[in-house]
């Protein structure tokens, strides 16, 4: 008769962010990145990066880019740019040389980050990273 409301978890609320796309160790990239889904970079990649969704730069990862704009961001491997994103967290082996605006931010032990950190209580991804309909 009476029924108590079922409350949403919030994993069943917004949807996980994984990873769907991989450039892999020894493959070097160059040009612009935009869209929405997830990406690793194990290799090399030169040019900006705009995406709705995660972006994790592993261990073997080099990204050289004027701006990185991301949800979520993990550094493992080497950045040089500036990062905007709502989460940033640099591993233990991650390098960062440039700004960081971002809503959380979370370093292991060893992390380094050159640059000026900008907290803010929410970040908003450009409408561009979303790719146009043919």
């Amino acid at each position: 008769m009476f029924r108590r409301p079922q409350a949403q978890s919030p994993a069943a609320v917004a949807p996980a962010e994984r990873v769907t796309s991989v450039l892999g160790p020894g493959i070097n990239w160059k040009g612009n990145l935009r869209g929405s889904g997830g990406v690793r970079i194990e290799g090399a990649f030169e040019g900006d990066i705009t995406l709705r969704g995660l972006v994790v730069i592993g261990e073997t990862g080099r990204l050289v880019c004027q701006t990185l704009q991301a949800n979520t961001v993990i550094v493992a491997g080497t950045v040089s740019g500036n990062i905007t994103a709502e989460k940033l967290e640099i591993r233990g082996t991650g390098r960062v040389w440039g700004d960081v605006i971002v809503v959380a931010l979370s370093t292991e032990e060893g992390a380094f980050l050159r640059g000026q950190v900008r907290m803010e209580e929410k970040i908003e991804i450009p409408a561009d990273a979303e790719p146009p309909v043919p």
